[in-house]
């Protein structure tokens, strides 16, 4: 009888089924944890805007805070840097006025001018691309939704609703 070398199919099927139940399990821990980056991402990209926003109004006392992303990003006369374009944020987050998508999030800008303004972060597919809806208004505090829901999806979080602690509760760091 000759000696035959190589795996049997049996031997070649346990070694598949032991991968496909490796898979099973690590599967939607990476998916957990891409949804946590994102959070954080978005927690930390409405922290920058806040600064943004600050300091948008400390440079240009008499316009105050600007009413739009398109303000506060890069000014189409390069170098240049004024009211119209800051040069405080990057250029994704100010493709538009407001509703810019970055990281599987949607950011908005509501107000702006002297009083105050409102920044959030809605994730484009709840509990896909993000797990929460974060805000922040002129007081620069980065809140998330403690309410479901405070605010329709798709939607910008108005100053009133971002500053109501039934709604919305300041991150804990």
């Amino acid at each position: 009888m000759r000696k035959q070398k190589g795996f049997s199919l049996i031997e070649l099927l346990i070694v598949v089924a032991i991968i496909l139940i490796i898979a099973a399990i690590a599967i939607p821990n990476l998916l957990k944890a891409k949804m946590s980056a994102a959070d954080s991402a978005a927690a930390a990209t409405i922290r920058a805007l806040d600064t943004a926003q600050l300091t948008y109004s400390i440079n240009y006392p008499t316009v105050g805070f600007a009413d739009s992303f398109v303000k506060l990003g890069p000014n189409a006369a390069p170098p240049l840097c004024d009211a119209t374009g800051a040069c405080l944020i990057d250029n994704v987050l100010a493709a538009t006025a407001s509703g810019n998508i970055k990281g599987g999030y949607k950011y908005y800008l509501v107000g702006g001018g002297a009083l105050d303004f409102t920044v959030s972060a809605d994730p484009n597919v709840m509990h896909s691309t993000g797990n929460n809806v974060f805000c922040s208004s002129g007081d620069a505090v980065v809140k998330s939704q403690i309410a479901n829901p405070a605010v329709a999806a798709g939607a910008a979080v108005p100053t009133a609703t971002c500053n109501d602690i039934t709604k919305y509760a300041a991150l804990k760091n």
